[in-house]
């Protein structure tokens, strides 16, 4: 038998990144908001330019936050704190153009239809409706002791390795902005090693760029990419244009949202289109996609599939999803149907079963805003947890060890 090849590249951005400055500064609202006011709601967008900063969109809530000091804290801690970047902290102008929700959405999530047609059968958590009309995809795969593909998992160690070399002096030189790519060989749809390796690094001025790529190769690309995946054929482009001194907001501007690959799967998974970030629990474009791969998660670990991608759709206003899709891509342990009936029977889809089983209305989202929602093991997401995992293997009479990652 044949063995398939093939590569397949994802990337991820520093927090220095214009998008992922914004999703940040959206995210660092919504946190707020939530700190003292659990039923907050927020649909917020963040622009980003050279000295300016612009807030807008829909807040629903009983406080007041104060958002050019959320701004300015958030630019400060991400590293922009000189004029001489083109941006900063202390200097930058902000500008807030805030509604409240609109009262046709509010009504749907307020109350569902269920509810209101006496369909429900749970008055808690049928009371709450979706937010918007709309698919989300979760995803899961063994292949990592993330659970996640290796592409995504490497670029993340990659982008935030630069970040800490350059807030620890390792390297001085380097500024805010950066990204990564990673291109890895698989075989037989199994990581085999890393073909190509492209960092982006935004610096001073002085630094000489042979210098540079030496650093950047020693000390941040050797010290998080294991040395079996890495040989003498793996090729290395460190700023392959030769200089990356312009950069963040002064070098392009930045929106909320516009990562929605690098926050999730790194495009080895579909995705449904909605943005994450600057949301509130009540919009399943979050919250669905965080239930989505919880169940994706916990079927991997439970050893009921080596990989495993779940869609889940929702109409506006109404509580339960309209569909649920579940793919093994051949991998599964027990058919697709057995497995789909686990999900649903073990899962709640639901705007408020998703709230209420994650504990979602908490000011936990900034954290989440660069570096991917999904497979941290820096911070504790409670849809990472594998607290379903026992009960799913007791339901199949499978007795198998938890898959290993590799």
């Amino acid at each position: 038998m044949s063995s398939e090849r093939y590569l397949f590249t994802s990337e991820s951005v520093t927090e220095g990144h214009p998008d992922k400055l914004a999703d940040q500064i959206s995210d660092g609202i919504l946190d707020a908001i939530l700190t003292e006011d659990r039923e907050g709601r927020t649909a917020v967008e963040t622009l980003v330019t050279t000295g300016l900063v612009v807030v807008a969109g829909e807040i629903s809530t009983k406080i007041y936050i104060d958002i050019p000091k959320i701004v300015r804290e958030t630019v400060r801690r991400v590293g922009y704190t000189r004029a001489k970047y083109g941006f900063d902290g202390d200097t930058c102008a902000v500008l807030t153009t805030i509604d409240e929700q609109s009262p046709d959405i509010a009504r749907g999530v307020d109350q569902s239809l269920e509810s209101k047609t006496g369909q429900s059968k749970d008055a808690e958590l049928d009371q709450i409706g979706a937010g918007d009309q709309g698919l989300v995809f979760g995803y899961a795969t063994n292949a990592t002791r993330e659970y996640l593909p290796l592409p995504i998992v490497l670029a993340h160690r990659l982008t935030r390795r630069l970040a800490e070399v350059r807030k620890d002096s390792t390297l001085d030189y380097l500024r805010p902005d950066g990204k990564s790519q990673v291109t890895v060989e698989y075989e037989n749809n199994r990581p085999l090693r890393v073909d190509t390796v492209v960092i982006a690094a935004q610096h001073h001025p002085g630094v000489d760029p042979a210098a540079l790529t030496r650093d950047i190769v020693e000390k941040v690309i050797k010290p998080v990419i294991p040395d079996n995946l890495l040989d003498d054929r793996t090729k290395y482009y460190i700023n392959p244009t030769g200089r990356f001194v312009v950069g963040g907001p002064h070098g392009d501007s930045g929106l909320t949202g516009r990562k929605v690959i690098v926050d999730t799967y790194g495009g080895f998974a579909r995705h449904g289109g909605g943005a994450l970030s600057g949301k509130d629990p009540t919009k399943v474009d979050r919250s669905g996609a965080y239930a989505a791969r919880y169940a994706a998660k916990n079927i991997v670990a439970a050893g009921l599939a080596d990989r495993i991608e779940i869609q889940i759709a929702y109409a506006i206003g109404v509580a339960q999803p309209v569909s649920i899709y579940t793919e093994t891509f051949g991998t599964g342990k027990i058919s697709d149907q057995e497995i789909a009936a686990l999900i649903e029977q073990n899962f709640d889809f639901r705007p408020a079963g998703i709230i209420k089983e994650l504990d979602l209305r908490r000011p936990i989202y900034q954290q989440t805003a660069s570096y991917g929602h999904f497979g941290r093991d820096d911070i504790d997401l409670p849809w990472e947890r594998l607290n379903k995992v026992i009960n799913l293997r007791r339901k199949t009479g499978l007795e198998r060890k938890l898959v290993k990652s590799v």
